[in-house]
């Protein structure tokens, strides 16, 4: 038991939880390691809202880039 991997996860105190990782896994059963836990394949439960989703991303980069155009375009006239 002392020799086993301990997990990864972080705890509260700001330390790695010292809890033995479960077997096949990086972390404890408090942590993950469990049979069944974790979201289920394409969870939509979680879901909130879609700021940090790909396409909310890749508009906000072209938004980005298009005022970036627009000020480098004033300052030419």
């Amino acid at each position: 038991m002392l020799a086993s991997l301990r997990c990864g996860a972080k705890a509260r105190s700001g330390k790695p939880c010292r809890s033995p990782a479960v077997a096949g896994k990086r972390r404890c059963r408090m942590h993950g390691g469990a049979e069944g836990s974790g979201a289920p394949q394409g969870n939509q439960n979680a879901f909130k809202h879609g700021r940090y989703s790909k396409s909310a991303i890749d508009q906000r980069r072209a938004v980005r880039k298009l005022i970036r155009e627009a000020e480098k375009f004033l300052e030419e006239i």
